[in-house]
This record gives structure tokens, C-alpha cells and sequence, in this order.
């Protein structure tokens, strides 16, 4: 029986109790079932006190392995939040770097096309006045051919006359 058990007959014992006579708030009752039933609550308020204590300690013990572990929770993922925050900056940092580094290769591409559109130019450039040199000489030389055609054919002609 447990202590609630026990105190419930207790109520039942002073209930079917009979009542002196001109005094109704005192009974006469069974002092040796009394007397057990007391002796049984001692009995088992130890063994409950012990399971009660027991329980406590059980209670408090999972209640510091609850804290621990909400401890080390809040721990990792600040730790995790901390990485993520240190990653993105990481990320952030190599796309400013790259975004950099790709305005710098355009503005020296621009720079390389430009270069070589003026190396080219220049080139045609003095290729094109050598080759009017050339046609000029070409030219003078045609001339003086001709001129020297013309001279002999004048002066065959006048030998023929």
C-alpha cells in the first residue's frame, strides 16, 4: 500500500468511528489499527521520500544534461554562424578581387586592341607609302622608257628620211 492508500483508510477509520456522547468532534477508535496504519506510513514515507529523492536527483541531473547539451548547441551553431559570416566575407572579397581583376583585363584588352590597330595602321601606313614610292619609280622609269622610245623611234625615222 502506498501512503495514499494508507491515509485514505485513516479517513475511513475516523469516518466509521463512533462519535462520545455531547462531544462530536471526539471519537472512540481502534488505537492498534490506528497504530498500523501510522506505522505504515512510516514505513512508506521512507521508501517514497527515497524514490522521491531519487527522482529529484534523476530530474536534476537531466536537467544539467539538457543544459549542457543547449549549451553545446548555441556554441556550434554560433561557431557555425561565425564560419558562415567569415565565409561570406571570404565570398564577398573574392567576388570584389574578380570583379577587379576582370575591369583590369578588359581595360588592358582595350588597350592591347588599341595598340595593335595603331601598330597596324602605322604599318599599312608605310606600306603604302613605299609602294607609292614604287610606283612612283615604276612610273618615272615607264616614263623615261617611253621617252626613250620615243627618241629612237624619232631618230629612225629621221635616219629613214
Amino acid at each position: 500500500m502506498n501512503i495514499e492508500e494508507i491515509l485514505d483508510e485513516i479517513d475511513e477509520l475516523l469516518d466509521n468511528s463512533t462519535s462520545i456522547p455531547f462531544v462530536q468532534h471526539k471519537k472512540i477508535i481502534d488505537g492498534e489499527r490506528l497504530r498500523e496504519l501510522v506505522n505504515d506510513v512510516r514505513l512508506n514515507m521512507t521508501q517514497e521520500l527515497k524514490e522521491a529523492k531519487e527522482i529529484e536527483r534523476e530530474s536534476q541531473r537531466i536537467l544539467n544534461n539538457a543544459k549542457a547539451s543547449a549549451e553545446d548547441i548555441v556554441r556550434r551553431a554560433e561557431d557555425r554562424a561565425s564560419q558562415l559570416v567569415e565565409h561570406e566575407k571570404i565570398v564577398v572579397e573574392a567576388r570584389k578581387k574578380a570583379i577587379e581583376i576582370l575591369t583590369k583585363s578588359q581595360n588592358s584588352s582595350k588597350v592591347v586592341q588599341q595598340n595593335a590597330a595603331l601598330a597596324v595602321a602605322k604599318m599599312l601606313n608605310e606600306a603604302e607609302n613605299h609602294y607609292n614610292k614604287n610606283l612612283q619609280n615604276i612610273k618615272a622609269v615607264k616614263a623615261r622608257i617611253g621617252a626613250n622610245l620615243k627618241a629612237s623611234t624619232t631618230f629612225k625615222n629621221d635616219e629613214n628620211m
